[in-house]
C-alpha cells in the first residue's frame, strides 16, 4: 500500500528560496538513492510554516530510504534551514 509522509516545520522566511532549492536537491538524491518516491511536493501555509508532502510506493520504500538518506549532505541542508519539524506517515488505505 501506499504511505504518505506529511512533515510540518518553521524556516525563517527570508529562507524561502534557499529552501526551495534545497528541497529540490533532496528529492533528487533520494530518487538516486532508493526507489519508490512517486511524488513529493513543498508548500507553504504561511510566511513561515511549511509542509512537505511525500508519496512513497510502499512503506518498505519509505524504511530504505529513512537507512539511506538521513546523514547526506542534502538532507542535512535542507533541514538545516528548518525549525520544529514534525513528521506523519499516513499509509492510503482507499482512493477513489
Amino acid at each position: 500500500m501506499p504511505v504518505v509522509t506529511v512533515t510540518h516545520f518553521h524556516i525563517d522566511s527570508a529562507d524561502a528560496g534557499e529552501l526551495r532549492a534545497r528541497h529540490a536537491a533532496l528529492v533528487a538524491a533520494t530518487r538516486a538513492a532508493v526507489p519508490g518516491l512517486t511524488e513529493a511536493r513543498l508548500g507553504r501555509i504561511d510566511d513561515e510554516t511549511w509542509v512537505g508532502i511525500w508519496r512513497w510506493e510502499s512503506a518498505e520504500s519509505l524504511r530504505a530510504s529513512r537507512q539511506a538518506v538521513p546523514g547526506s549532505a542534502e538532507a542535512t541542508a535542507a533541514f538545516a534551514l528548518t525549525r520544529e519539524p514534525t513528521v506523519s506517515d499516513i499509509e492510503i488505505l482507499d482512493e477513489h
